[in-house]
């Protein structure tokens, strides 16, 4: 039998597997062909020992499949969150980590470097019969890297550098905050992190609609957010569905939209090769490299403020060529209905709202892709009287489809 870490090195890898044979799809053992069969066993252990109590199996012609299982309303925290914090370390780096906090156990302990190196090789080291070595170079890079994460704090006097450590901040009063953006905000296993340094509470929120599964998708989305606040190039590999190898990319990152019907998320970016802004989502998105800062930004943002005025959803379609496709249809209100035109009022986005006359109401919009459109107008299928799509196939598509409802419960006269 193989064996396998619970633990992590490249989170990447793990994304791919969790999105591939358990968020896409049931995928079998003999199905999963990117990699070895062994491979597939490995992940497939890994996982179960974060998510076991939320996987389940299922056996088809094909062959047993394995899928997870959340009923998102019920959980309080996104299970997904388990992926981020299983990430591998070295014998080195976890030993040179707690040596280096309990040489400065506490805020007031501020030393140089070469006080902490003599600390570490004569207080530490020098106990062991085969003690490893921490140069002065690897040293001085991990206080680096905690100071740039705020752990550690530095400070000058004349030519020396101290070195002391953060003190800590308590976070009780903010858990119900913390709750809720772990569960709702953009790269929320920020504050999922954040809880773990503070004892378990029960949280005081339930969500109706509770979207995990961008979990896996933090760690792209906070480098597309670095990129956009400092106005700078990308690029990436885009993994299309239906497609063996991914395609790289150079963009401009402009805007993250986030759907509040299904939580996907979507990165609008001007991309040079065409000239235009096209949307990309973001679980598609893998492999993401800072570039240079684009001195075009503004220009390329205020592009996407004007398209946005003809947008439904994502899809820039027909706006990209200057040119908007008119969508017009009306429906009847009867009395005691007034949900109905409270809901066409709160869901009407870039459209108007004309009243005909006492029971009839006409809904118009100018917008870039009518298709995005068809499935909210079906929801009012059986209140519309007529309509006028200029997109001629996305208005016959909706009428066909009415008459084999027709034809499928037998009224088609």
């Amino acid at each position: 039998m193989s064996s396998y870490s619970e633990l992590v090195k490249s989170f990447e890898k793990i994304r791919a597997y969790m999105r591939e044979f358990y968020l896409y799809g049931f995928k079998s053992r003999d199905e999963y062909t990117q990699k070895s069969a062994r491979s597939y066993d490995d992940e497939r252990r890994r996982i179960e020992s974060w998510l076991g109590e939320y996987m389940g199996f299922a056996r088809t012609a094909e062959g047993k499949s394995v899928f997870l299982s959340i009923d998102s309303r019920a959980a309080e925290h996104d299970p997904l969150y388990k992926a981020w914090k299983a990430k591998s370390f070295t014998d080195g780096d976890i030993t040179l980590h707690f040596i280096l906090f309990d040489i400065l156990f506490e805020p007031s302990v501020s030393l140089t470097l070469a006080e902490i190196m003599e600390r570490i090789d004569g207080q530490y080291l020098a106990h062991f019969s085969s003690p490893m070595a921490f140069d002065e170079s690897t040293v001085r890079k991990k206080l680096k890297e905690y100071a740039a994460e705020g752990i550690i704090l530095t400070e000058r006097e004349g030519k020396r550098v101290l070195y002391r450590r953060a003190g800590n901040t308590v976070l009780s009063s903010s858990a119900h905050a913390l709750d809720f953006f772990s569960e709702t905000a953009p790269c929320g296993v920020i504050g999922s992190f954040l809880l773990d340094k503070e004892p378990p509470h029960p949280s005081v929120f339930a969500f109706k609609h509770h979207y995990i599964t961008s979990a896996l998708d933090h760690g792209v989305l906070a480098s597309l957010l670095c990129a956009m606040r400092e106005r700078r190039f990308v690029t990436f590999l885009n993994h299309a569905r239906g497609k063996d190898e991914p395609r790289e990319n150079e963009v401009v990152p402009l805007r993250v939209f986030i759907s509040t019907q299904n939580g996907r998320h979507h990165l609008l970016a001007y991309q040079p090769v065409f000239r235009t802004v096209r949307s990309f989502r973001v679980d598609y998105i893998s492999a993401v490299k800072q570039g240079a800062v684009c001195e075009r930004f503004d220009e390329y943002r205020a592009l996407l403020t004007r398209m946005q005025e003809h947008m439904w959803g994502v899809n820039i379609g027909a706006g990209r060529r200057g040119k908007l496709e008119h969508v017009e249809f009306t429906l009847r209100v009867e009395a005691g209905e007034e949900y109905i035109l409270a809901r066409l009022e709160r869901e009407k986005r870039c459209g108007k709202i004309e009243r005909v006359d006492e029971v009839t109401y006409r809904f118009t919009a100018d917008v870039a892709d009518t298709n995005e459109l068809a499935p909210w107008v079906r929801s009012f299928i059986s209140r519309i009287v007529s309509m006028d799509f200029s997109n001629r196939t996305v208005e016959n598509r909706i009428k066909y489809d009415i008459h084999e409802m027709y034809r499928m419960y037998g009224i088609e006269d």
